[in-house]
């Protein structure tokens, strides 16, 4: 099966700084894809590389077409969607707005595409709908990130990309997003899932990556990664590294 998105030799950076060193990494058609790792580890640069974004060397294929010369907006028609870690709403527009902006690519399609998107977004985060004429500004955090996943679902992607999205959570608002990113997947939409909160990414996904200091050092599927002594040890904070190819990767 050709993989719904492929990165081969991905390498970005800011400036003369470079913050990504030649990753690969799949996402399959209908999996959800996680990547963990510190801050620092360049997952947003990563992210914004793949969504054009950022220049970046290496080559990135989604949906069996070479993408790598696309403009964000090309991206995005064709089908990726990235929700950034800041969500990026427009906190003195109401609910609806926020989120009619975000089928702006499907424009073409009419009002009555539209509409129908609104009611499955609404159906899926019904507090949205209880909201949809409250300024963005003034949602609770777990309600702008419910906002920032419904705006990117009004797109139809295929395949979503989300950047920290526990990130300044409450706990029990935690374990809530994280059933709606499952629930997302048995809907069929895969997602590449970036996190620092690595034991809810991994439960949810099929295969994970490791990334430290812009390289992948570990990655493989999620459950056996979750019982990698390795993993289990750098996230509890009492080994300083991963292995890579048997030598150390040392952590900033």
């Amino acid at each position: 099966m050709t993989p719904l998105l492929e990165a081969n030799a991905l390498s970005a950076g800011y400036g003369a700084v470079s913050a990504l060193h030649g990753i690969s990494l799949i996402v399959e058609q209908g999996l959800i894809a996680s990547v963990v790792g510190p801050n620092g580890a360049g997952k947003t640069t990563m992210l914004n590389a793949l969504m054009g974004l950022l220049p970046a060397k290496g080559s990135v294929r989604f949906a069996g077409n070479d993408v790598t010369n696309l403009s964000p907006e090309a991206r995005l028609e064709a089908g990726l969607c990235l929700i950034t870690e800041k969500r990026e709403l427009f906190g003195t527009m109401s609910v609806e707005d926020n989120l009619i902006l975000g089928a702006f690519a499907r424009r073409k399609l009419g009002r009555k595409s539209r509409e129908n998107s609104l009611d499955e977004v609404f159906g899926r985060f019904p507090r949205l709908k209880e909201r949809r004429r409250q300024l963005a500004g003034t949602l609770s955090g777990g309600e702008r990130q419910m906002l920032a996943i419904g705006r990117a679902l009004m797109s139809k992607p295929r395949l979503l990309m989300m950047d920290e999205p526990s990130l300044g959570l409450a706990p029990l608002i935690v374990e809530e997003m994280f059933r709606v990113i499952s629930d997302l997947k048995d809907d069929g939409v895969s997602i590449l899932l970036v996190e620092q909160n690595a034991r809810g990414a991994l439960a949810v996904s099929e295969r994970a990556y490791v990334l430290e200091l812009g390289q992948v050092v570990l990655d493989g599927p999620s459950d056996e990664l979750s019982r990698d002594k390795r993993v289990i040890d750098a996230y509890l904070g009492t080994r300083g590294h991963l292995e890579r190819n048997g030598q150390n990767v040392a952590r900033p």
